[in-house]
């Protein structure tokens, strides 16, 4: 049974140089406010697995690309699964902790999703265009990424590679939820300019359109951030679902948006702790 104050590791890399966006910050605000709730302690993800049986659960935040600890964040979740360790976001995520896999299955079973493929075999399927994207299916925080032109394709859609269609979309948007429950929505109104983010009003569309990710991901509990685009048609196709470690942009929102997010967060963890 948790102890009265639950105990949580927090495992973060605060130094990590994420460009556009300051890890330390989000988290060093995040960790001060959820003092009030828990008793806390911060450590690295090398770390993680080698702490984590002294606590009531393990919160994975800002812990940048596991592409740069792979080792040791398959150590720490071969671990937590094996010990029944409660871990948040829980392990069974379906999306982005999981690799780059949904994209292709969420394209194939016709989800709003940019069109993706893997296999040369099945360039056919993707609209022409002057520009294509190619990132690896194991990679983040656009490693790897590059654009290319068709007559590039076949030699590199070999099965660990995803190939899109470059889009010329008019913005990005990001949808935030704790649980199932939609807490704000931030967009780049310059598409060059990714992490520069504004407030976003919603419409009930798009809500319709984020919630039917997090629905189809299946998690109960946790923190989901869901990436979109708007496409030159107008809808909106997916480009990332975030379950893992996502960034939350709350240097974006006013002090009574973080105060409501905290909130949520608290009381997410609170009936994770709860079971």
């Amino acid at each position: 049974m948790p102890a009265a104050r639950p105990r949580l590791l927090y495992v973060t890399d605060l130094a990590y140089p994420a460009r556009g966006r300051r890890y330390g910050d989000e988290d060093v605000l995040l960790t001060s406010r959820l003092r009030t709730d828990f008793d806390l302690a911060l450590c690295h993800p090398r770390d993680a697995a080698a702490l984590m049986d002294a606590f009531d659960a393990v919160v994975v935040r800002n812990s940048g690309p596991v592409l740069g600890h792979q080792q040791a964040y398959d150590a720490f979740r071969e671990r937590a699964l094996s010990a029944g360790t409660r871990v948040y976001n829980p392990l069974t995520g379906r999306a982005d902790m999981a690799g780059k896999q949904y994209l292709l299955d969420l394209s194939a079973a016709g989800f709003p999703v940019i069109p993706t493929v893997d296999r040369a075999e099945d360039l056919h399927r993707l609209p022409e265009t002057d520009r294509y994207v190619v990132k690896p299916k194991l990679g983040a925080d656009s490693i790897g990424m590059r654009t290319v032109t068709a007559d590039a394709l076949p030699a590199l859609a070999d099965g660990t590679t995803l190939v899109q269609p470059r889009v010329d979309f008019a913005y990005e948007v990001s949808f935030y939820f704790v649980d199932h429950d939609l807490q704000y929505a931030l967009y780049a109104p310059h598409p060059d300019r990714r992490w520069q983010l504004e407030p976003y009003d919603v419409t009930p569309r798009d809500v319709e359109f984020a919630r039917r990710f997090v629905d189809w991901n299946g998690l109960a509990h946790g923190i989901q951030r869901v990436d979109a685009c708007r496409a030159p048609d107008g809808e909106l196709l997916l480009v990332e679902l975030e379950d893992l470690n996502p960034y939350l942009s709350l240097d974006a929102l006013d002090d009574a948006g973080r105060d409501a997010f905290v909130a949520a967060m608290t009381r997410s963890l609170h009936r994770f702790l709860a079971g």
